[in-house]
């Protein structure tokens, strides 16, 4: 499998696991030509929507750059464009897991637990501008948004108040 097909399904089974234990049921559509990779569906919340989803585009990287608690990522500007709005159904974010550069090393099996090595952050890009480059966009990623269960589900709560981040 090409490294770019493994880092896009390590992606997946990161955000899948995170669905999991939240509670969540991810689904992935069956077409994405809309720059999402996965949804994550809540139900019985008590908000505006019983049953909110967050939509997630989800990026993999090996070689990320980090200026200070700031992940800059180089994002295609279709993916830019189709994360912007807010004329959207189910708020929709940018996900970024950085992975070690060395394959072996992305994950240590022990006999009684298995470690993932990598981060995952999150952004949301609703209210960005429009941008007149042809080819990509450099966003900006907070270190301090890290994807996590505990974020996730304030994600999805949101969502359900009609709100996003």
């Amino acid at each position: 499998m090409h490294s770019t097909k493994q880092k896009e399904q390590f992606s997946l089974a990161y955000v899948h696991a995170i669905a999991a234990h939240a509670g969540l049921n991810p689904s992935v559509p069956v077409v994405d030509d809309d720059s999402i990779d996965v949804m994550l569906k809540g139900k019985g919340y008590t908000g505006k929507v019983r049953d909110p989803a967050i939509q997630l585009q989800l990026k993999c990287t090996a070689s990320p750059t980090i200026v200070g608690e700031v992940l800059k990522f180089d994002l295609p500007i279709k993916n830019y464009n189709d994360l912007r709005g807010t004329n959207v159904l189910s708020p929709r974010y940018l996900v970024v897991l950085t992975v070690p550069k060395e394959l072996p090393d992305w994950i240590e099996h022990d006999p009684e637990h298995m470690v993932l090595h990598n981060r995952c952050f999150w952004v949301s890009l609703r209210h960005h501008p429009d941008i007149a480059n042809d080819e990509t966009v450099r966003v900006d990623i907070p270190m301090s948004q890290r994807l996590t269960t505990e974020s996730v589900l304030k994600l999805v709560t949101l969502a359900s108040n009609g709100n996003s981040a």
